[in-house]
Formats: C-alpha cells, structure tokens, sequence
C-alpha cells in the first residue's frame, strides 16, 4: 500500500506479533566516522515504543495531561552488534514480553535488511507525576496482554 496522505505523520503497525517501525538514517543521525552515534538508537528505539503504545490505543499524552501517569524507562541493556550509515533504511522491531502491575518489559531490535544492528531489553514503568510507581490503566494492561500473546 502506498501513503497517498503527505500530511499524516508515519506508523508502524503490528506484524506477526511484533510492532515494525521504519526509520531512515539522515546525516544529523551520523558522528564524525559516518556512522550512526550510539546514542540514537536510543531515540529510534523510543519512536518505535511511542509508536507502538499509539497503535495499541494507549494515550501517552492525555495520561500525562490529566495528571494520570507518564512511562519512564527504569532499566536498559542493550548491545551493539554493526553500525548503520547514512541513508541506511532501519526497522525497529519491538515486542512486549513481559506485562507487570506497573510496568512492561520489551525486547527491541534494529535491523537494515534483514542483519541485526542492535538489539535491547527495556523496562518501563508507569510513574505518577511525582514519580511513583503507579498501576497502568487496566485497559493498557490488556492491550499490552494482547500484544504479548501474538508474538
């Protein structure tokens, strides 16, 4: 299917059990060596998860606007397997592999056709504005259940 709709934001979307969000590699993503800055895979990874969330029908925004919640990550592993360079067509594969009362546990990968760049573990959890842990809604809890048990 080709996106005849110019002014509409990218998504990703769910397939056989895991969420695929494609990502281009620009110049501003490169370091001195032409290659992708470590850091940024981080953010790759977080477009993908915020993605994911939307697909899922959760609302980041409107649980932080009404005082609800935020997620944080609470713990990150994550290694370096190749770099990715300029122009590079990326996928961040996302799955949920754990649901908890208040938190989730995901895997992540970036892959350029079809190699594994990166791959990761996150942890994240549902804080209240002060920063407490608190239970995710409990439609949430089954969104994320559900997408748990497609993979």
């Amino acid at each position: 299917m080709v996106n005849t709709d110019f002014d509409q934001p990218y998504c990703g979307g769910f397939q056989e059990g895991a969420h695929r969000f494609a990502i281009r590699v620009y110049y501003e993503d490169t370091d001195l060596s032409g290659i992708v800055y470590h850091a940024n895979y981080l953010r790759f990874m977080e477009r993908a998860r915020s993605d994911m969330l939307r697909a899922l029908g959760i609302d980041q925004r409107g649980a932080a606007d009404s005082g609800q919640g935020v997620y944080a990550v609470t713990d990150l592993a994550i290694r370096y397997r190749r770099p990715a360079r300029l122009d590079d067509a990326l996928v961040v594969v996302s799955r949920v592999d754990q649901v908890k009362a208040a938190s989730c546990v995901l895997t992540q990968r970036i892959e350029c056709g079809g190699d594994v760049l990166t791959d990761a573990v996150v942890t994240v959890a549902f804080l209240t504005p002060d920063g407490r842990p608190r239970r995710q809604p409990r439609a949430w809890v089954e969104a994320f259940e559900r997408a748990r048990e497609k993979a």
